[in-house]
C-alpha cells in the first residue's frame, strides 16, 4: 500500500458532508490502485448561526474547501452541487459529476402524516425561500416558519414538538440511511426542487490532468447533463441558490431518441404569485436548454419575483453595514 498514489479529498466536517464524501473516496478506491485520505476543512457556513439567506449568496459553504484546492492542500473537493456558486472559480474545475440521487423533497412529519393531512396552522420548518414559497403557494393554510442547522438538528425538531414537519432534500436523507423517517416524497407538481439538488461536484485543479484522469472514470454523463441545464437555467437568471427558484432536468424518451425536458418555476415568497415553463433539447444542449427556458420565464416576469440580481443585493448590503458603522 506504500507505493500507492495518495488523493487528498477534502471535505466539510457535517455528518452529511463527510458521507457524501465517502461515497467519493470509496468509488476512488475501488480499483485498489490508490489511497484516498480524508481533510476535513472548517467553513463560515458551518460555523455561523446567521439565517441561511444571509450565506450562501457569498458561497461560504465552499470557499473554504476550493482555497483549500487552490493552494495545493488537497487534490478534490466534494461539494453538494447545489451549494456551489453558478460562476466558474478561476483555475478550478468540476473534474466528476457522480450518479445523481433522488432530486425531490421529502416531508417528515409528526404521526406519519403527509401533506394534505397537516391541518391549517401546522408549523412546517424550512430555512430555503424556494421551499417557503412554493408551500405557500399550495395554500393549504400551513405555517412555514424559519429553520436552520444540519439533517439531525432539522429532525429533532420535529421530535420534540417545536414544529410539526420539516421538509428537506430526499437525497440528503438516502446518505445517512434515514429514509425510514420519511412520511412523503413530494411530486415535483407539488415543489421543484432546487436546481442541481442531489447531485455532487467533484471539484479540481483545472491543470491537474493525473487527478482529471482519475476523477473521469466516476462522471455520470445524464446526471451532468441534468445539472447542468439547472445551472445554466439559475445561472441566466442571475439567481442565488437560495432564491425562489425550482428546476428539475430529466432525460427522457422522445420522438426521436433521448432528450432532456426541463421544467421550471420562479415563486413569489408569499406564495402570491408564480411563473413556470418547460422546455425540451437535445442531451448535448444542455446549457443552451437552461438558458432558453431563463429566457422564457424571464419574458413571463420571473425578474419581478426575483428582486433584484444577487450583485445589486450585495451592494445593498454593503451599503447598509457602511451606513449602521458610521451611524
Amino acid at each position: 500500500m506504500s507505493g500507492q498514489p495518495v488523493i487528498r479529498l477534502g471535505t466539510r466536517r457535517s455528518r452529511l458532508a463527510k458521507a457524501q464524501a465517502n461515497l467519493v473516496a470509496d468509488s476512488l478506491r475501488a480499483d485498489g490502485r490508490r489511497t484516498v485520505t480524508l481533510v476535513e476543512i472548517n467553513t463560515p457556513g458551518d460555523a455561523s448561526i446567521a439565517p441561511i439567506t444571509e450565506l450562501s449568496s457569498v458561497g461560504v459553504f465552499v470557499s473554504s474547501l476550493r482555497s483549500a484546492l487552490v493552494r495545493g492542500e488537497i487534490d478534490v473537493a466534494v461539494h453538494s452541487y447545489k451549494d456551489l456558486p453558478t460562476e466558474p472559480h478561476p483555475g478550478l474545475t468540476i473534474g466528476a459529476v457522480p450518479p445523481r440521487e433522488d432530486p425531490r423533497d421529502v416531508l417528515v412529519a409528526r404521526d406519519g402524516k403527509n401533506l394534505i393531512e397537516l391541518i391549517p396552522g401546522s408549523r412546517v420548518g424550512t430555512g430555503s425561500p424556494r421551499r417557503t414559497a412554493q408551500l405557500h403557494a399550495l395554500q393549504l393554510g400551513l405555517d412555514v416558519v424559519g429553520i436552520r442547522g444540519n439533517v439531525d438538528t432539522r429532525l429533532s425538531a420535529v421530535a420534540s414538538g417545536d414544529v410539526d414537519a420539516v421538509v428537506v432534500a430526499r437525497a440528503g436523507l438516502a446518505r445517512l440511511g434515514r429514509l425510514d423517517e420519511v412520511t412523503e416524497t413530494l411530486d415535483p407538481i407539488q415543489m421543484l426542487p432546487a436546481p442541481a439538488q442531489g447531485a455532487l461536484a467533484v471539484e479540481c485543479r483545472a491543470d491537474d490532468a493525473d487527478v482529471l484522469a482519475l476523477l473521469a472514470e466516476l462522471d455520470d454523463p445524464s446526471s451532468r447533463a441534468t445539472v447542468d441545464a439547472e445551472r445554466a437555467l439559475l445561472a441566466t437568471l442571475e439567481a442565488g441558490c437560495t432564491a425562489p427558484v425550482g428546476a428539475l432536468c430529466e432525460l427522457a424518451d422522445g420522438e426521436d431518441g433521448p432528450e432532456l425536458f426541463l421544467r421550471a418555476n420562479v415563486t413569489a415568497l408569499d406564495g402570491g404569485a408564480a411563473v413556470r415553463s418547460s422546455a425540451v433539447q437535445a442531451p448535448d444542449r444542455a446549457v443552451e436548454l437552461g438558458r432558453q427556458l431563463a429566457a422564457v420565464l424571464l419574458d413571463l416576469g420571473a425578474e419581478e419575483l426575483l428582486g433584484p440580481s444577487p450583485a445589486i443585493r450585495k451592494q445593498t448590503a454593503q451599503a447598509n453595514a457602511v451606513g449602521m458603522r458610521n451611524s
